[in-house]
């Protein structure tokens, strides 16, 4: 009988969570050997990539040996043994929170409510990722803690603000990561590095213990290399909080994953250039949708001719700055470690707004939620790309656009699945985005398998492996 091939470390950093958790499960691949092959490539890779910021060798050993001895014990976690990284504004009990900002060096004292779920599920933590400072950007150029660069292109945006994490999986030096996603910050940064990502429905994952951005819109966002991937992490991280007051307590369950693809309506908006997607971006979205004509079933022009993809992204960043000003009332005033110039001067924009100017963007979130309604009421999912743009160089102008097209999802509390679509001229991934009504995020998943599994697109690899 022959004998199975030998796993590398390349390998084991380039597999999905759902094949690494088969290779522990068959005895092929054991936690401390899969920790100590992230652990080395971290410490070999990432001075050059900068994903990031807190990472803690000997926490990370102490970890892999206790799952080492659960699994000789029998008694396992659904992810016993996966090495996760998660985004610095997530409290880890014992370690800074520092959310992108120089003066939050004390350790917190308790863990997030996400971090307690992957404890409890046995996955191992990696350590903190870069991200954009106050988590209010999409670039992940940190002016304190310095740049992430794209793992497929050095000197490149990996996006933001969930940079960090996006550029670590994209990269192998995490199989899966947490972030946070607000209005595309989980998305843009998995659009950018080439990997899955999926913004949940609004309060499905408990945002206790994550530093806020605008709470309305803030939500735990998930990063892996598989659609299937995702749909394993939100199992074990969704739920009720009854500590977390926008936590949402379902009435039902998710709604199946029974759509019939044949029989799907996808709507597409109409002109894709008029609303800022660059030529490149709309020629690569155009072939992977001429790939996708039974998994995309009916396809529908819907309406959005009522809808600003522009000022509604503005009104959301008001909404972010107004509230910021609170939850970094103690930054701001840190003449020790001051925040950048930047980040005071966005802020210092929604101080000067009143009262009717912020209940003015709040009537935004309003209109998008009816306008969800409307469009899901015609069609199952919106199909668009996750960015108008691909990633560009961290030294050149940033464009405004980022977080145009997927503001929308984020502001109607809908659940939003990006996937790789293919490659720009230029070699660099760029995202398809997939938007579904509230609770449909299973069926997204799904649909996001199907759709990756007929675009085949083959898995770009960093330079430095």
């Amino acid at each position: 009988m022959n004998s199975m091939p030998p796993i590398t470390d390349l390998d084991l950093r380039r597999a999905s969570l759902c094949q690494l958790l088969h290779w522990l499960a068959v005895g092929r691949v054991q936690p401390q050997a899969l920790a100590d092959a992230y652990q080395q490539a971290i410490e070999r890779i990432d001075p050059a990539l900068h994903a990031y910021v807190d990472q803690r060798s000997g926490l990370l050993q102490d970890q892999a040996q206790l799952a080492d001895r659960r699994r000789r014990d029998g008694v396992i976690g659904r992810l016993d043994g996966i090495p996760l990284a998660l985004k610095d504004n997530f409290d880890i009990a014992g370690w800074p929170t520092r959310a992108g900002l120089p003066g939050r060096g004390k350790p917190v004292q308790e863990d997030a409510h996400v971090v307690a779920r992957l404890r409890a599920s046995g996955a191992i933590l990696l350590g903190k990722t870069n991200m954009d400072e106050g988590a209010l950007g999409a670039v992940t150029d940190n002016p304190h803690f310095g740049a992430t660069h794209n793992p497929h292109r050095h000197g490149y945006t990996a996006g933001g603000s969930s940079g960090g994490a996006a550029a670590a999986v994209a990269a192998g030096l995490a199989v899966a990561a947490v972030g946070s996603d607000s209005l595309g910050s989980i998305r843009i940064p998995a659009s950018y590095c080439g990997v899955y990502a999926l913004k949940p429905t609004h309060g499905e994952i408990s945002a206790r213990g994550l530093v806020p951005a605008a709470r309305r819109l803030d939500a735990v966002g998930l990063l892996a290399r598989s659609a299937d991937d995702l749909t394993v992490l939100l199992q074990v991280l969704a739920g009720y909080d009854a500590d977390d007051a926008r936590s949402r307590r379902r009435r039902v369950a998710f709604a199946l994953p029974d759509w019939e693809p044949g029989n799907l309506r996808a709507g597409l908006l109409p002109d894709l250039a008029a609303v800022g997607v660059q030529p490149q971006v709309i020629e690569v979205f155009e072939a992977a949708m001429a790939k996708l004509p039974h998994a995309l079933g009916d396809r529908r022009t819907v309406d959005f001719a009522d809808w600003d993809f522009a000022r509604t992204r503005r009104a959301g960043l008001l909404l972010m700055e107004a509230e910021m000003l609170g939850t970094f009332a103690a930054d701001l005033a840190n003449t020790e470690h001051p925040v950048s110039e930047r980040f005071r001067r966005l802020l210092g924009y929604a101080a000067g707004k009143g009262a009717a100017d912020y209940a003015v963007a709040d009537r935004v979130l309003d209109a998008a939620t009816l306008k969800m309604r409307r469009l899901f009421s015609q069609v199952d999912v919106l199909v668009l790309p996750t960015t108008p743009q691909g990633a560009f160089p961290l030294d050149g102008p940033v464009p405004d656009s980022q977080a145009d097209l997927t503001s929308f999802a984020s502001l109607a509390g809908c659940p939003a699945v990006s996937l790789p679509m293919g490659t720009l001229p230029n070699g660099l991934p760029v995202g398809l985005q997939l938007v579904g009504a509230r609770g449909s995020d299973l069926r997204l998943l799904e649909l996001a398998s199907v759709c990756a599994a007929t675009l085949d697109v083959e898995p770009t690899y960093p330079v430095i492996a």
